[in-house]
């Protein structure tokens, strides 16, 4: 009988929380599907990570960016994208030249943030494919944007409003910030460069699912396709019980956390979170503690330690962990998928990145949007606006949301009939996410047609 052939599979990524996991997540289902799959990203990324590799279902490959690992990326931006782009493809090719020796790679996935892999990619002849790590509604703002599909505003008034197929109508401030003029030159020629090089990819598939954004995908269909294969989570929030699963965790969490909303009442207590970069200014500190303070209502603050230690950061005002002691507990870092779990957590105060928005949704939990930059005011108006499954802070020109605007939006989620109404709206999102992944869900047709495709693909 002749060997069964392995169908292979390589993943690329940068050492980033936010981009590792999406791409993991994906990776753990084309294993259940009979995939092999390995996941390459730079040295910094075996340094940083904190769980033991061999854990993984997924393999580990690493290439280096051509830095060494005490260089400061985050604040040294232009310098590290210069080498990823020279010395990070360089090493890549090295590494794909390797593995290719002893693997059959069908395909190759890649996130929208390792462009200087595009080429490499395509120089070694395998098909390609993009995981969208956003909203799919991100990608047709972009797309339409840097290929001249549709007209736009002034983008320098923030008021101007924005007309675009099949959005609703929206103001130029809730755009995603990379295309902004406001934004540094780099990120704006990164995403130009971004979407002329869209066209050398095979497939682009989604980390949403089709039922949130279906007049949203449908509208790309005659332009570039995008195949929401999503929600991209965690198994254990889909209901999976595994003790070993294997998570890209960068930092050590305080499970203490959960111990603590063990002891609170069903849908009572207020998660803030802002992900791994978002830092506070002091006045945001200020207004977001003053409120949670007035509100009488027990939470669960993520601060995370650089916030103390950034000469642009913040700091907790005195007294006030005092003040809220017994009702409050902060702590440097949490297990976000246990926490939106657990049945004490009432609404969800976050920064909106994509990945904490989906975790919202399949845990059915509502949503206060605080959003900074990149697609998190985006992701703030859909929540609002298209999603319905939470409200949008209203903030000034510094992007400081008053006390009282605060208190507002913690009694709209939580108290009331709008309370209910929103409430009610993100259980039916958390069933028709979970039903999307499920056999025969929109999402498992689109990662089943996937598979097929560069299979045959590989064959012909």
């Amino acid at each position: 009988m002749a060997e069964e052939k392995i169908v292979e599979v390589l993943m690329v990524s940068l050492p980033l929380q936010g981009h590792l996991n999406p791409m993991l997540n994906l990776g753990k289902r084309l294993v259940s599907k009979g995939v092999h799959v390995t996941l390459a990203t730079t040295e910094e990324g075996r340094h940083r990570m904190k769980q033991n590799l061999q854990n993984s279902e997924v393999q580990f490959e690493f290439f280096s960016d051509g830095l060494s690992l005490d260089f400061d990326r985050s604040n040294n931006t232009d310098a590290y994208i210069n080498s990823l782009n020279v010395e990070g493809s360089k090493n890549l090719s090295t590494l794909l030249t390797s593995l290719t020796k002893v693997h059959n790679y069908s395909c190759v996935i890649v996130n929208p943030f390792v462009l200087f892999a595009f080429d490499v990619i395509t120089d070694h002849g395998i098909p390609c494919a993009m995981l969208w790590i956003q909203a799919s509604a991100l990608y047709s703002i972009y797309y339409r944007y840097y290929k001249n599909i549709d007209s736009f505003p002034n983008l320098e008034d923030p008021d101007e409003k924005v007309h675009l197929p099949p959005f609703p109508v929206f103001d130029v401030r809730d755009l995603p910030s990379f295309m902004l003029p406001s934004s540094p030159r780099l990120f704006r020629v990164y995403m130009n460069d971004l979407f002329q090089a869209v066209d050398k990819l095979k497939w682009v598939l989604g980390t949403s699912f089709y039922e949130i954004e279906d007049e949203i995908v449908k509208s790309m269909d005659s332009l570039k396709p995008i195949y929401p294969i999503g929600p991209s989570v965690s198994p254990f929030l889909l209901g999976e019980k595994k003790t070993n699963e294997f998570r890209a965790d960068l930092w050590d969490s305080e499970d203490s956390c959960i111990e603590w909303l063990d002891n609170k009442p069903p849908s009572s207590v207020i998660y803030i979170s802002f992900g791994s970069i978002t830092v506070f200014s002091q006045k945001q500190m200020n207004n977001l503690a003053t409120a949670l303070k007035n509100s009488n209502k027990s939470f669960l603050w993520v601060i995370r330690p650089h916030a103390y230690n950034n000469s642009n950061a913040s700091e907790l005002p005195l007294q006030f962990l005092e003040e809220t002691k017994g009702r409050g507990l902060v702590v440097q870092w949490s297990h976000q998928d246990k926490v939106l779990m657990h049945p004490s957590v009432a609404c969800f105060i976050s920064h909106c990145g994509w990945n904490s928005t989906m975790e919202a949704m399949v845990t059915g939990v509502p949503v206060i949007c605080y959003p900074e930059w990149t697609d998190q005011r985006t992701n703030a108006m859909l929540i609002e606006n298209v999603f319905k499954n939470g409200v949008n802070l209203k903030c000034d020109e510094d992007r400081v949301a008053s006390t009282e605007e605060i208190e507002r939006c913690i009694r709209e989620v939580m108290e009331g009939p709008s309370a209910l109404k929103i409430k009610k709206r993100a259980i039916e999102i958390k069933k028709s996410a979970k039903k999307s992944l499920q056999e025969g869900g929109t999402s498992n047709q689109n990662l089943d047609k996937f598979v097929n495709e560069f299979i045959f693909a590989n064959t012909v």
